[in-house]
């Protein structure tokens, strides 16, 4: 039985002959074109970007390493190359709603064009309006106006000043405005002159002076009057001159512009409010004479502020545009934040203290440069960036991509600051990211069901056919052209290979984590530059293979120190009944090494049945603990038929002080306990792994490679007998890729691997003895294992019986 199961020195690794890849080394292999061994990914990609439907973005799922992110971007720009570049945005004033700026589309490129456009017309309007105001022959016209209004109004002072010298009063200017002063003797009398007149006289003077004073206030109402009627006529001179001179500067923008009639309504609106605005308010000549003296203060200080742009309503503002584009635009955001996606309103402080956020402070986000292309975002990003995802979905079910602050419905004050009207959106949004997030975001949000309805998973593994290995060449080849280093050769190449089936932990699947292939070629190259190689050799490769695990395996070293100093109790040669080796896997991250563990079962009389001690003490996981539990259904469909199992064992994992999960060690388990309940001592020299079946059949584990290295080690150290070796589940024989060293050692006899199907074969092997079949009379044979096993339980079984009937009544 035990030569039946050896696994022979050819199943540890699959190697590769150089010769028949058919290259001498790389340099001789183009570079590689599309993805390797994803079939299934880029299938969905393609049919992912082909669908146009809404709610159709794409979800790119699995491990980092595999190339997704790349291969993404790369399919997605060679498919956006092939779509029509979409319209430019750009934003203008509303002067009607001056907090919500327009938002007005042109075909691709002439978003800066008009742009441009515009401020060489505001340009040359503001220079014809200047010339036309400072010109003589409008000044004369103004002169003339003025004239004839200062005529009326001395017209109005001369009739005053009659109805005033009828009534007996002259007209004095004071600060209080104009008063009536009686006259006497032809001359205007003082207080003294006043106060000498008789009372008679007096009284008729203050009589007559109440319809003067009726006449100046008349007066002075008809003079204002006059006033803003010459300055309204000024103004609606100088708007109307204004008029004449800029309406051949934007008479070309709406000759250039007539196709998009809301272009031509907005160019009509500035022209209109260009006119007024060109005329000098005294108020606001006043304010901007404040802000300049602030400025020029500030600059003293050495402070900068903002300067108030007189001009910036008429602006435009090229808020998205594709001057130099190609094909639908590809955006690849790497810091998702709520203002790096959908834009911001910048708010500046102008000379004067104030707050400026105008057209020309909207600042674009992703999502708007990806507007008629495609957004590629990784989903961790997005998620952990605060509001980005909930704004996310909310643009991808409106179909709107608006410019908004963040966490406004949030904020017990809100922030005044401006709402640009929201641009039509149409985009795909591609996220990247692991299956876990998809399924957690697939469980838990609706939205998102919703909106990404397509799924491109990225596998870690590929088949090792020859067109993925010729796939794998390509890409070394890609790696070293790119990246401007040696070339391999066909025997690195191979080695690369052979690494990669480690790498998948299966000899008929290549790794898919091109990022691990990618450091062994930079590694590899680096030692043969220190060799002076023109190209990487195999030599070289296996030295950046060995020398990348040395670097992390300080633990494994240290670990292994305290085993050859007996500070870690590990036997590896006698025999022990209810002790074996198991064997367990330590996961650094970087790094992962098996290592023996001590696993020993003790059997008494009692009625507890199966306690692990790593169970009762909850340092152990839940598969663990599954595991555990399949044991007692494993002795009881083999050995309870005919009596109930009335024992009590445990099974502890010694020195072990850290917590522990999987049911790789459940068949190690049940042999020390079979061990301990027959008498039948283990052979120490054999470690063991694999998980049971309640019916006794042996499952496979991961970590095979590393636990039979582990053993290895630890025997090397200790000192190799030619008699160890590790048992492994036979289904995990596709999992080989066994160090170098462990298959030399194989091959020379100093070390052995074992496959076994069923406990049976593998206790077989541990003792030497026997398993023995059930026969039909429900006894096993005489001398087995198991006969002996059954005969231990039947033995405790009584015991605890008699037990239970001599005990007295009081004892309950």
């Amino acid at each position: 039985m035990k030569e039946q199961l050896h696994v022979d020195p050819d199943q540890l690794r699959r190697t590769w002959d150089p010769r028949l890849l058919g290259f001498a080394s790389t340099e001789e292999i183009p570079e590689l074109e599309g993805l390797v061994g994803q079939e299934r990914a880029v299938e969905a990609m393609r049919f992912g970007l082909a669908i146009a439907s809404p709610g159709y973005n794409i979800y790119v799922a699995g491990p980092s390493g595999t190339g997704k992110t790349n291969y993404t971007c790369s399919l997605v720009r060679s498919h956006a190359a092939t779509r029509d570049v979409p319209d430019d945005w750009v934003y203008v004033h509303n002067f009607d709603q001056p907090d919500e700026p327009i938002a007005l589309a042109l075909p691709a490129g002439r978003g800066p064009a008009f742009a441009r456009e515009m401020e060489q017309a505001l340009g040359q309007a503001r220079n014809a309006a200047g010339h036309v105001l400072a010109s003589k022959e409008h000044h004369a016209q103004k002169e003339e106006l003025v004239h004839d209004v200062r005529a009326e109004m001395a017209k109005l002072v001369s009739e005053l000043d009659g109805v005033a010298r009828q009534a007996g009063f002259a007209l004095r200017q004071t600060e209080a405005g104009v008063m009536p002063v009686p006259m006497v003797n032809g001359q205007p009398a003082t207080e003294e002159q006043f106060g000498e007149l008789p009372p008679e006289t007096r009284q008729q003077f203050t009589e007559r002076s109440q319809a003067v004073q009726a006449a100046v206030v008349e007066a002075g109402r008809q003079s204002a009057e006059l006033e803003r009627s010459l300055q309204a006529e000024l103004r609606e001179m100088d708007a109307e001159a204004v008029r004449l001179a800029t309406a051949p500067a934007l008479s070309h923008l709406h000759e250039h512009y007539r196709d998009f009639p809301r272009i031509t309504e907005w160019l009509t609106r500035v022209q209109e409010e260009l006119a007024g605005h060109a005329v000098p308010d005294p108020a606001a000549a006043k304010v901007m004479e404040e802000a300049a003296a602030a400025a020029a203060q500030l600059q003293v200080l050495g402070l900068r502020r903002r300067r108030i742009d007189p001009n910036a309503r008429f602006r435009v503002n090229a808020f998205v545009h594709h001057k130099r584009s190609a094909g639908a635009p590809v955006v690849v955001e790497v810091n998702p934040t709520y203002v790096n996606l959908f834009g911001k309103a910048e708010i500046m402080v102008t000379a004067d203290g104030t707050a400026e956020d105008g057209v020309m402070q909207l600042k674009a986000g992703a999502i708007h440069r990806a507007n008629g292309g495609y957004l590629i975002l990784q989903a961790a990003d997005v998620l952990k960036s605060p509001f980005a995802w909930e704004a996310l979905k909310r643009a991808l079910v409106t179909g709107e991509a608006r410019i908004e602050v963040p966490g406004q419905e949030n904020r017990i004050l809100p922030v005044e600051t401006v709402r640009p009207q929201p641009i039509p959106l149409d985009v795909k949004v591609i996220l990247i990211g692991d299956s876990g997030i998809y399924h957690l975001l697939h469980a838990q949000d609706e939205s998102f069901r919703k909106q990404f309805k397509l799924k491109a998973e990225f596998d870690i593994v590929m088949d090792a056919s020859p067109a993925n290995v010729r796939g794998y060449a390509a890409f070394i080849s890609s790696v070293c052209r790119r990246h401007k280093v040696a070339h391999l050769t066909a025997a690195a190449v191979a080695r690369v290979i052979e690494h990669s089936h480690r790498l998948a932990d299966d000899r008929d699947k290549l790794s898919a984590r091109f990022n691990e292939i990618a450091e062994v070629v930079y590694e590899a190259n680096a030692w043969a530059a220190q060799d002076g190689a023109s190209l990487v050799d195999v030599a070289h490769v296996a030295k950046a293979i060995r020398e990348k695990a040395a670097r992390s395996a300080l633990p494994q070293v240290r670990l292994q120190e305290m085993i050859r100093r007996g500070t870690v109790l590990v036997d590896v040669d006698g025999e022990v009944a209810g002790q074996v080796n198991g064997l367990t896997v330590m996961d650094l991250g970087d790094y992962r090494f098996g290592s023996p563990s001590r696993i020993t079962a003790r059997v008494y009389t009692g009625e507890k049945g199966i306690l692990q001690i790593e169970r009762e003490t909850a340092m152990s996981g839940h598969i663990h603990d599954k595991g555990v539990l399949t044991l007692s259904a494993y002795l009881g469909d083999r050995f309870a038929q005919d009596k109930p199992l009335a024992f009590s064992a445990s099974i502890a994992f010694e020195q072990t002080y850290m917590p522990v999960d999987g049911d790789s060690a459940s068949s190690t388990e049940l042999y020390a306990l079979l061990s301990a309940l027959s008498g039948v001592p283990i052979r120490l020299c054999i470690a063991v792994t694999g998980s049971v079946f309640q019916r006794g059949q042996i499952q496979p584990i991961g970590g095979v490679n590393e636990k039979v290295e582990g053993f290895f080690r630890v025997c090397e150290l200790i000192g190799l007998t030619g008699e160890q070796g590790v048992m492994i589940p036979a289904r995990n024989l596709a999992n080989l890729a066994l160090s170098e060293a462990v298959v030399a050692a194989v091959r020379a006899g100093q070390f052995h691997l074992w496959a076994v199907n069923t406990i049976a074969e593998g206790i077989e092997i541990l003792t030497g003895m026997p398993a023995g079949e059930l026969g039909r009379d429900g006894s096993f044979p005489q001398g087995s294992l198991f006969e002996r096993v059954d005969h231990r339980i039947h033995e405790l079984a009584e015991t605890m019986l008699t037990w239970n009937r001599g005990r007295s009544p009081l004892t309950t």
